[in-house]
């Protein structure tokens, strides 16, 4: 987390002291850095020199406006899985024919809209959803670009709730299901056969389970040629893990490189896509926490914070870790404590972290860090908490790209029952 560094004892995003932000905002708050999101995303695109391809963002990771207008601005690609993270990369920008809609249960007017925006592939998972893109091509009076997700069966050795290419996983079509499937849809009228996906997780940290989905995709795209049914593009999905706790993941050149021999071996020259999330916000931002009561039981001490799981799910979710510093490097000497770093929320598993040295009081600013992927994207109104506000830092200067919510826009949208 190279921009997020302390400057005279205080941690500063870029150049900006987190202290300043949370003084004119409050906490809980998240405060992204612009050329942290940036970097990640040049270091992909170097990765692949002059090769054919599209990096297509997975909006999941962090969908606000802000941050994919920067990413657009970069000529960058999206990957979505609904109607509403579609018209985000709309409204902030974004190329419709560098969009690829994935996801496993998409509705017909969700369909139906990505479809009359132009989108450049609709990732397919399953044959009955192939039957529902063609109905609504067909009443579109129109043609509509597709590739289908196939499920390797490669297990990508990460956590269970974020491993999408198993055979077991809900995600994908197995691999003879697969070319029975293209068969089908290379006689549909109303259907272009665009690609072939592969997505096999998230948060991976060795390049085999790459390699290994690619050879099997590969020798899909050679058994479908035969066939006469030509793939246009390879996408290869997202997956590529950041460093939470000392992981050593591979770098954006290995992991690119692992693609590119990939298919060099095999003689495949097809442009490829692939659907960086994590890697590209996960280190770019932090989420500012404020500590209001330390609590000393016989066999606990816990630091109260203002900040709960419906602020970061993750820790609950995915019992993820997150490393969590004080804001301000203090001179005072006391002894560090083992603390259980607690939220406000009435469930035993507020918790966003277990057993952290800190010399805190009651009162001090905490940063928790790699929070700029799965965390504000997840965030939700549990116990009628307020979403925290979002920063963006460029440079010396911190823009509020979401205000925090007030209380009266917790019910603005329910009603009473008539008298």
């Amino acid at each position: 987390m190279s921009f997020f560094q302390y400057q005279n004892g205080e941690l500063c995003a870029e150049k900006v002291p987190l202290t300043q932000i949370a003084s004119a905002i409050g906490t809980p708050c998240y405060v992204y850095s612009r050329a942290a999101l940036e970097q990640q995303w040049h270091t992909l695109n170097d990765a692949f020199g002059d090769y054919p391809h599209t990096i297509c963002y997975a909006v999941k990771a962090n969908s606000n406006i802000a941050v994919l207008n920067i990413l657009a601005k970069l000529g960058s690609g999206f990957d979505i899985v609904s109607e509403g993270e579609l018209r985000r990369v709309l409204a902030a920008g974004g190329d419709p024919d560098k969009v690829v809609f994935s996801g496993v249960a998409k509705s017909a007017s969700e369909l139906e809209f990505a479809i009359s925006q132009g989108v450049k592939s609709i990732n397919i998972e399953s044959v009955a959803e192939l039957q529902r893109v063609q109905e609504v091509a067909a009443s579109l009076n129109t043609t509509a670009s597709i590739a289908f997700r196939v499920n390797p069966d490669v297990d990508p050795q990460t956590h269970p709730y974020i491993s999408t290419g198993m055979d077991k996983a809900k995600f994908g079509v197995p691999m003879e299901a697969a070319f029975a499937a293209y068969q089908h849809a290379a006689n549909l009228p109303n259907i272009e056969i665009h690609g072939i996906a592969c997505h096999i997780g998230s948060q991976i940290t060795k390049t085999s389970p790459f390699s290994d989905s690619l050879k099997i995709v590969l020798g899909m795209v050679k058994r479908l040629a035969a066939e006469g049914i030509n793939i246009k593009q390879l996408d290869l999905g997202g997956g590529l893990g950041i460093d939470y706790q000392g992981e050593q993941p591979p770098t954006a050149n290995e992991y690119v490189q692992t693609m590119l021999d990939g298919v060099k071996d095999e003689g495949i020259d097809l442009p490829i896509a692939i659907e960086p999330g994590r890697y590209i916000a996960g280190n770019s931002g932090v989420m500012l926490t404020k500590v209001e009561y330390l609590k000393h039981n016989d066999s606990k001490h816990f630091a109260i914070v203002d900040a709960g799981m419906n602020d970061l799910l993750r820790p609950s979710l995915y019992q993820a870790f997150h490393t969590i510093v004080p804001v301000s490097k203090s001179s005072d000497q006391s002894k560090p404590t083992l603390f259980d770093v607690v939220g406000p929320v009435c469930e035993s598993a507020d918790v966003l972290g277990y057993d952290r040295s800190l010399a805190v009081q009651a009162n001090d600013l905490l940063a928790v860090l790699s929070a700029g992927a799965y965390s504000f994207s997840m965030a939700n109104n549990y116990n009628s908490r307020l979403r925290p506000a979002e920063v963006m830092v460029d440079g010396d200067t911190a823009h509020v790209i979401r205000q925090r919510e007030s209380h009266e826009d917790l019910f603005k949208d329910e009603s009473l029952l008539p008298e």
